[in-house]
């Protein structure tokens, strides 16, 4: 108990000791111990990295997740560490409600036809939107969260450590400062004329009190900056290393990046089959709301391709049966032949188009007049029109 109580005591005389420093510091009387400009700079950097992180971080939770009650409702959980419920998306509940209606207004009516493909559509954008959600969290968001949880805690602390040490520091200097003052004052030689004997032992007395003082305060003086050097390299360390953590956010910021390409790449290719399954229904309009369609020789290029990835009627080519005629009598160009690699699968919509399979590599071209979304692609002996969003181009 004694122990705790001196310990305890202790403690109240450092912290006092340095909110004394801490007060005069701020009202300018006391000097200040200042880090080089290199270490100030591995300071600023830090702070910057941290908040951006917390700005990236937040934003992109909202991106995630808009509904900011489902946000609170995922932060509790995960403090609870207790799973998250799976939640429906916006696409699934809609594609539900379109099911639903199509079921109680009649599946065998256009309409309900209608409402039944767009609703797997739905169904499909919100699973690909719940795969993004996840993939994101992980690759994303988890490692930020790490470095605020974990690596900025511990920098943060050292550098609480560094304050108080910086302050322990000064403070000797005050100290050593004040004492060498009195020492001096003391050890000044009192006139003949103006003092009695008795005040030459009190000097004497006083001027070697002054100097154990003034050994005391050097040694606690060096003391001090021992423990402020080795706290500073401490510090210097971990800001240091706020190089790697820019590295490693480089990184999952690419895997963002890829994981955002890939859901909308999946998003584009299921609307565009939708699109082209809606396109063969009879009495379906698709991406037009004009009473009557306009004359054919009348079609804008740009008009059609809003509709359609289908060849324009207007660039001059023939009707499905005529075009695979004609695809199969035109012979590739004798320059600007490409070849590609097929992303994703294709199902042909006519005799006129090429069916593709993913992975695969095709030989592709242009004609002169085609509709810039689509190219001439060449399997073997097969040929037929292609969709130039389904390829990479190689070379």
């Amino acid at each position: 108990m004694d122990f705790n109580m001196k310990k305890l005591a202790s403690d109240a005389g450092i912290f006092f000791t340095r909110a004394v420093q801490f007060t005069e510091e701020k009202f300018g009387q006391a000097e200040k111990t200042e880090l080089d400009a290199h270490f100030e700079n591995l300071l600023a950097r830090a702070d910057s990295t941290k908040n951006w992180t917390e700005r990236i971080l937040r934003q992109t939770e909202v991106l995630l997740q808009p509904n900011p009650s489902a946000r609170v409702e995922e932060f509790l959980y995960e403090k609870l560490d207790r799973k998250v419920p799976s939640r429906v998306t916006n696409g699934e509940l809609l594609a539900q409600y379109m099911a639903e209606a199509a079921s109680e207004l009649g599946p065998d009516t256009p309409y309900g036809k209608t409402l039944i493909k767009v609703s797997e559509a739905e169904k499909r954008l919100g699973a690909a939107e719940r795969d993004f959600i996840h993939t994101a969290s992980l690759s994303f968001l988890t490692p930020l969260r790490n470095f605020l949880e974990g690596d900025w805690k511990t920098i943060s602390k050292e550098r609480r450590l560094l304050q108080n040490r910086r302050l322990d520091l000064d403070a000797c200097k005050a100290r050593l400062k004040k004492a060498k003052a009195a020492e001096a004052k003391a050890t000044t030689v009192p006139d003949f004329q103006e003092t009695r004997p008795r005040n030459y032992i009190l000097s004497a007395s006083a001027s070697a009190l002054w100097n154990d003082e003034v050994d005391k305060a050097e040694q606690e003086l060096r003391v001090a900056q021992t423990e402020f050097d080795r706290q500073a390299e401490v510090t210097r360390l971990l800001l240091e290393g706020i190089s790697s953590t820019h590295v490693n956010h480089l990184r999952c910021l690419h895997e963002f990046v890829k994981s955002q390409t890939t859901y909308y790449a999946q998003c584009y290719r299921h609307m565009l089959d939708l699109q082209k399954q809606l396109g063969r229904f009879p009495g379906t309009f698709v991406g037009t709301t004009e009473p009557a369609s306009p004359p054919l020789s009348s079609t804008s290029p740009t008009t059609t391709a809003a509709t359609m990835p289908v060849v324009p009627t207007g660039t001059g080519l023939a009707p499905p049966e005529e075009a695979a005629l004609c695809l199969e009598e035109v012979a590739p160009p004798a320059s600007g032949t490409r070849k590609a690699r097929v992303l994703y699968d294709y199902e042909a919509a006519d005799s006129s188009e090429l069916a593709l399979l993913a992975d695969e590599l095709i030989t592709v071209y242009s004609l002169p007049g085609m509709d810039p979304d689509w190219l001439i692609g060449e399997r073997g002996n097969k040929k037929g029109k292609v969709p130039v969003t389904y390829l990479e181009l190689l070379s």
